[in-house]
C-alpha cells in the first residue's frame, strides 16, 4: 500500500528534511523540526504523489488517502486532547499548500479550519475570549469562501470597512464579538446570495473540499504564472501540510511574526522581523496593520515608534533568537521564519531558506565561509546565478535633481523609473508596447504577478518588510518601495496623491529601493560597481571554473564594462552593427548598388578607414586578450532603405531615380532571407565585401600592436555549412593577411574558424574543421535550422507548447540539450578528431544562460561568449557546472 500521509508531532515525526520530494519543503521541515525537539504544533503532510493522483483521478481523492488522513487526523487529537468537530474543546486546523520549491503566496491558505455555529460558541466558552473566538471564525469564512469557493471576497472586505467606518474605529482589532457575529451574519448571507451555496457546517466537510482546493490551487494562474517565472516544473504537485491550529489572536500576549536569521536586503548578520500582537499570520503579510519590530535593529521609519518583541514578551524573544541559531546552525543557511505566540507561549509554524537579494546572497555566502559552516565550494553553489542581475544594473545618479515627493520602506534594492500604472493588467499591456512602468498598489497579493513581472520596479501604501511586495519583488530583484503611508490612492479615479501632489496613470515616477524614496519625475541612473565583497566571491568562482568567459560586443563602450565583468576576451563581435552609423550607410548602399567590381571595391574603399578605426578601439580596449570578428553575416537588403525620405537622399547620391533604388530593393528582396543570401555566401558572390572587411582587421592589428598593445585576431566567417565553402573563403582571407603583413613588415598571428550554425555543418564537422582553427557555436542560428523554427515568430505560438508541456523551456532561452545539444556535442568530438588544437565556444544568447553554461562544460567547449551584463553570471554559472560535475 502506498504511503500518502505523513505524520508531524514532538511525539513522533515519520518525515524529515531529505523528503522535500514527496512532503514539499513545509512539510520536509516541519517533520525535520519536530525531530530536533522544537516547539511546532502536530499535524500531518498529505503528498505532493497524492496531488498528482487527485489530478489523475479526475480531482477525486482515492479512499487509501481518505482512510490514511483519518487515522493521522486521530493521531492529532490524541495528541492535543481535543476533537475534531467537537463543539465544546474543538480541534481547529491550518491548511496550507507547500511545493518542493518555495513558491511565497502562489498557493492558498485556509486558517482556523473546523470551526461552525457550534464550535465558535465552545471556542468562545473554552477560552473565556468571545471576541477571538468570533474573530477567529469571520476569517475562516472569509478564506475558505476565497480559497475553496472561489469566491471573491472583495464584496466580504469592503462590508468589513463598512462596519468599521460604522462604528468609528480604524483598526479590526477595536471591533467586538458582538461586531464580529453581526458581521458573519451578513458574510453568509452574501455567500448564499451570490453563490447559491450554503456556507458548509460539517468539519469533515470543510477539510475534505479544502485539501482538494490546495491540490488545485497548484494549477491556478498565478501558481503556473510563478512556476514559468523561475523554471519550476509543472509535473512536481504539492503537497497539503494540515496542521493544528495555535493562535496569535487570543489576546493581548498572543501574537504573530515572520523573522530572518539575517537581513535578507543586506546580508548582515543580524536578528531581523516584525510581528503583530493580537493578529493571525496574514495580516502581517498583507500590510491591513503596520507590524513592529522585533528587535532595536527592525525599526524603520514606520514603526520607529512602536514597541518591539523583545520588550512586549522579552521570555517569547529570546526563546526566538535561541530557536533562529538553532535552525541556522542545523540548514547552514539563512532562514526564512513564521512564529506564533498563544497566551505567551512560542510556536515555529515555518522555516525555509530565506529570500534574500542578490548583494545579501553573497555576503551571506562569504560570511558562512569565513565563519567555517560552509567551504569556498558550498558557498559558490548556494548563489543563483540569475540572481546576480540585480548588482549589474542601474542605480540612481547621486548628482541628478530629484524631486522628493515621499519615503516609504527599502524593500527591495535598486532604482526604477516609469509610467504609473494601478493594475497588474495595466502594467502588463503598457509593457507589452514598450513602456516602462512603475506598479502602484494598496498592497500586493499573488494576484498581481504578472503586473510585478511587468514592472520595473513596485511601490504600495500597505505593508511591512516581509509584505507580499517585498518578498516577491526581492525574489525577481525588482526595486520596491513598500508601506509608504502618505500614498492615497484613488483605483477608480486612477490616481495618487503623494506629498500633496496628485498623479494620473502614465505619470512618470522613480522609486529607489535602497532608500525607500519616491521621486517625481524621471531620474537619471548611473551604471551599477562592483563592490570588493562581490568581486572577492567571483575570485573564488574564478578558482573552479575551466570555462572561458567572454563577451559579445562591437564597440569599446560595451567592451569596457564586459572587462570590469571579468570578461576574458570577445566571442563575438558583429561588424554589421558598424554599418548603420550615419556616415557610413550611403557607403554601404554605394556597394550594394554597383554594377562591377570595381565599383563595389570603390565603395568599400570608403569603408575600410571606419572599419579599422572600429577594430582598432576594440583591439586597444581588450589589451591582449582575444577577439573573435564576425565577418559580414546579413542579407544585404536589409542595409536598403525604407522611408521615403531616406529613397530621395540615396538617389541624390547615387544620381538615379527613385524608381531605380526601389527596383533594386525589389531583386535583393527574399521570400526567407534567414536562410537566403547571406553570411558566407555573400563573400562567395562578392568576395571584395570580405577582403575589405579582412584588410581593415589585419592593418588595425599592426597599428595597435606597433603602440605596444598585444592583439588576439581572430577571424570568424560565417554560416558555412560545406567544407568547400570554407576551404574557398579561408584561402582568401589568407591572401589578404598575407598582402598585409608584407605591406606593414610585420606578421600577427590570426586564427580563421567559423560559426556552427546549421546542421550540416555540425553533423559535417569532421570536414570542415580540416579548414578552421575554431569552431564557435551560433546556436540562436542553430536552434532556428534544427527545429525549423523563426526566432522573431515563434513567440506568438511557443507559450503553448510549454503551456501544454510539449516545451519545457523556450528552445532560445534554454538550449535545446537533446537536440541542438546533440549536434553541438557531434561537431566538438568530430572536429577535434580532425584538429585536436582547435579551440571551441559558443556564441549564441544561450552563452549567458546558467543551465545551458553547464551543458558547454559537460560538451568540452573552451568558452562561453554572453553579453557584458551577463559575465558575472556566466563566470558564477561555470564554476558551478565545474562543481556538480566533478
Amino acid at each position: 500500500m502506498t504511503k500518502w500521509v505523513y505524520s508531524f508531532s514532538a511525539e513522533s515525526t515519520e518525515g524529515n528534511r531529505e523528503m522535500k520530494p514527496l512532503l514539499g519543503g513545509k512539510g520536509a521541515n516541519l517533520a525535520e523540526m519536530c525531530a530536533i525537539g522544537l516547539p511546532v504544533p502536530p499535524g500531518f503532510t498529505v503528498t505532493t504523489e497524492a496531488c498528482l493522483d487527485y489530478e489523475k483521478n479526475g480531482q477525486v481523492i482515492n479512499d487509501e488517502i481518505s482512510a490514511q488522513v483519518r487515522e493521522a487526523l486521530e493521531q492529532v487529537e490524541k495528541i492535543t486532547g481535543k476533537s475534531f468537530g467537537d463543539d465544546e474543546n474543538p480541534l481547529l486546523f491550518s491548511v496550507r499548500s507547500g511545493a518542493r520549491a518555495s513558491m511565497p503566496g502562489m498557493m492558498d491558505t485556509v486558517l482556523n479550519l473546523g470551526m461552525n455555529d457550534s464550535s465558535v460558541q465552545g471556542l468562545a466558552k473554552l477560552t473565556g475570549n468571545p471576541r477571538f473566538a468570533w474573530d477567529s471564525y469571520r476569517r475562516f469564512i472569509q478564506m475558505y469562501a476565497n480559497v475553496v469557493m472561489g469566491f471573491n471576497v472583495s464584496m466580504l472586505e469592503s462590508t468589513l470597512e463598512d462596519l468599521k467606518e460604522a462604528r468609528g474605529v480604524k483598526e479590526d482589532t477595536e471591533l467586538t464579538a458582538e461586531d464580529w457575529q453581526e458581521l458573519i451574519e451578513v458574510y453568509k448571507k452574501i455567500i448564499l446570495e451570490e453563490t447559491g451555496k450554503t456556507f458548509p457546517t460539517s468539519p469533515m466537510d470543510q477539510l475534505w473540499q479544502a485539501v482538494a482546493a490546495v491540490f488545485g490551487s497548484w494549477n491556478n494562474p498565478r501558481a503556473i504564472k510563478y512556476r514559468e517565472i523561475n523554471g519550476i516544473p509543472h509535473e512536481w504537485g504539492t503537497a497539503v501540510n494540515v496542521q493544528s491550529m495555535v493562535f496569535g489572536n487570543m489576546g493581548e500576549d498572543s501574537g504573530t511574526g515572520v523573522c530572518f536569521t539575517r537581513d535578507p536586503s543586506t546580508g548582515e548578520k543580524v536578528f531581523f522581523g516584525e510581528y503583530l500582537m493580537n493578529a493571525q499570520g496574514e495580516d502581517v503579510v498583507a500590510g491591513i496593520r503596520t507590524p513592529a519590530p522585533i528587535n532595536e535593529y527592525s525599526k524603520n521609519e514606520s514603526n520607529k515608534n512602536l514597541k518591539t518583541l523583545e520588550e512586549v514578551q522579552p521570555a517569547s524573544y529570546h526563546a526566538l533568537v535561541e530557536i533562529y541559531q538553532t535552525l541556522e546552525a542545523h540548514y547552514k543557511d539563512m532562514q526564512d521564519i513564521e512564529f506564533t505566540i498563544e497566551n505567551a507561549k512560542l510556536f515555529i509554524l515555518q522555516t525555509r531558506n530565506g529570500k534574500r537579494t542578490a548583494a545579501a546572497a553573497v555576503t551571506i555566502a562569504a560570511d558562512l565561509v569565513t565563519e567555517g559552516i560552509l567551504s569556498k565550494e558550498e558557498a559558490i553553489l548556494r548563489v543563483n546565478p540569475e540572481d546576480l542581475n540585480q548588482l549589474l544594473h542601474p542605480r540612481l545618479d547621486p548628482v541628478a535633481t530629484k524631486v522628493l515627493l515621499a519615503s516609504g520602506l527599502p524593500a527591495s534594492p535598486g532604482a526604477a523609473s516609469g509610467a504609473i500604472c494601478f493594475s497588474s493588467e495595466a502594467a502588463s499591456i503598457h509593457a507589452e508596447n514598450g513602456v516602462k512602468v512603475i506598479l502602484v498598489r494598496q498592497e500586493t497579493s499573488p494576484e498581481d504577478i504578472a503586473g510585478m513581472v511587468a514592472s520595473q520596479g513596485i511601490l504600495t501604501a500597505r505593508g511591512g518588510m516581509t509584505s507580499h511586495a517585498a518578498v516577491v519583488a526581492r525574489g525577481m530583484g525588482k526595486p520596491c518601495v513598500a508601506g509608504c503611508s502618505e500614498l492615497t490612492i484613488s483605483y477608480s479615479e486612477k490616481t495618487v496623491k503623494i506629498g500633496g501632489e496628485t498623479f494620473k496613470e502614465g505619470d512618470p515616477l522613480t522609486i529607489d529601493g535602497g532608500t525607500g524614496e519616491i521621486m517625481k519625475g524621471i531620474v537619471p541612473t548611473i551604471s551599477a560597481k562592483i563592490s570588493d565583497e562581490f568581486a572577492s566571491f567571483m575570485r573564488w568562482a574564478d578558482e573552479f571554473r575551466t570555462l572561458g568567459v567572454r563577451t559579445n560586443a562591437d564597440n569599446p563602450e560595451d567592451t569596457e564594462v564586459a572587462l570590469s565583468f571579468g570578461a576574458e576576451g570577445i566571442g563575438l563581435c558583429r561588424t554589421e552593427h558598424m554599418f548603420f552609423a550615419p556616415e557610413r550607410i550611403l557607403a554601404v548602399r554605394e556597394m550594394i548598388f554597383s554594377q562591377s567590381v570595381e565599383e563595389r571595391e570603390a565603395a568599400l574603399l570608403k569603408l575600410l578607414p571606419f572599419q579599422k578605426g572600429d577594430f582598432e578601439g576594440i583591439f586597444k580596449s581588450m589589451k591582449g586578450k582575444p577577439v573573435n570578428i564576425r565577418l559580414l553575416d546579413p542579407p544585404l537588403h536589409e542595409f536598403l532603405p525604407h522611408q521615403e525620405e531616406e529613397k530621395v537622399e540615396l538617389a541624390e547620391y547615387l544620381n538615379i531615380s527613385v524608381k531605380e533604388v526601389e527596383l533594386r530593393a525589389e531583386k535583393l528582396h527574399e521570400f526567407n532571407p534567414m536562410l537566403g543570401h547571406r553570411g558566407c555566401r555573400l563573400a562567395i558572390t562578392y568576395p571584395e565585401i570580405y577582403k575589405m572587411q579582412v584588410r581593415a582587421i589585419a592593418e588595425a592589428a599592426v597599428k595597435v600592436q606597433n603602440e605596444g598593445i598585444e592583439v588576439k585576431p581572430e577571424i570568424m566567417i560565417p554560416l558555412v555549412g560545406l567544407g568547400a565553402e570554407l576551404r574557398v573563403l579561408r584561402s582568401e582571407v589568407e591572401g589578404v593577411l598575407k598582402d598585409v603583413w608584407k605591406e606593414q613588415g610585420k606578421e600577427i598571428r590570426t586564427k580563421i574558424g567559423t560559426m556552427i550554425e546549421l546542421p550540416r555543418a555540425a553533423i559535417t564537422a569532421a570536414e570542415i574543421a580540416k579548414y578552421a582553427d575554431f569552431f564557435s557555436f551560433g546556436t540562436n542560428d542553430l536552434t532556428q535550422t534544427t527545429f525549423g523554427l523563426s526566432r522573431d515568430d515563434s513567440g506568438k505560438f511557443l507559450p503553448d507548447y510549454q503551456k501544454r508541456e510539449i516545451l519545457k523551456q523556450d528552445p532560445f532561452v534554454a538550449l535545446d540539450q537533446e537536440g541542438v545539444g546533440f549536434l553541438v556535442s557531434h561537431a566538438v568530438r568530430e572536429g577535434r578528431k580532425t584538429n585536436s588544437n582547435m579551440h571551441m565556444g559558443i556564441c549564441g544568447e544561450h552563452g549567458g544562460e546558467p543551465s545551458s553554461i553547464d551543458f558547454c562544460h559537460r560538451a568540452g567547449l573552451d568558452y562561453v561568449s554572453c553579453s557584458p551584463f551577463r559575465v558575472p553570471i556566466a563566470r558564477l554559472a561555470a564554476a558551478q557546472a565545474a562543481l556538480r560535475n566533478r
